[in-house]
């Protein structure tokens, strides 16, 4: 019998800089195919198609001021930041702990500074368009996403590798 490995710590990096202490709470990108409802002559009923990804966003939650969002707030290049999230799972039967790391490439879109008011905690936070993604468990690729480069490994597997071929030069 197995038990669930829930998250004990976590950071989060902007470009290479931890913010331990600092990072209140990070939404993960959700991974989500975008379908198109089918129903072509001779079928019972429709079906769903495959016409890619959904976008991708990651958010941030910050305690206090964070100069480095807003630093690099603006960037011109879809993929013109490095954020890197980092989490300790534990197994809460045997104690084992993963590595769940998550790395994006892209910009920031929003940047919402929030209520100030003297006495009260501050927060801050941050939406991140992301344009690459990739999830490693303990060390191994899970998932890579490049949407520039139109690449979809699945745990080694390249879903897109037919298509990129037949579009590449």
């Amino acid at each position: 019998m197995g038990f669930p490995a829930k998250l004990k710590n976590m950071n989060l990096y902007l470009d290479g800089i931890g913010h331990s202490g600092i990072v209140q709470e990070v939404t993960l990108p959700k991974l989500a195919l975008k379908m198109a409802e089918w129903r072509g002559g001779g079928m019972l009923g429709p079906l769903q198609v495959d016409q890619g990804l959904e976008k991708m966003e990651l958010e941030a939650t910050v305690g206090g001021l964070i100069a480095g969002m807003l630093r690099q707030f603006g960037i011109g290049s879809f993929d013109g930041v490095h954020a890197r999230f980092a989490g300790a799972f534990q197994e809460e039967g045997g104690g084992a702990v993963r590595v769940l790391e998550v790395n994006v490439l892209g910009r920031w879109t929003t940047i919402d500074l929030g209520q100030q008011k003297v006495g009260d905690d501050t927060q801050h936070k941050g939406t991140f368009a992301v344009a690459y993604y990739e999830l490693n468990v303990d060390g191994e690729n899970w998932l890579t996403i490049d949407f520039l480069s139109m690449v979809f490994l699945v745990f080694g597997v390249d879903r897109y590798e037919e298509i990129r071929n037949a579009v590449s030069d």
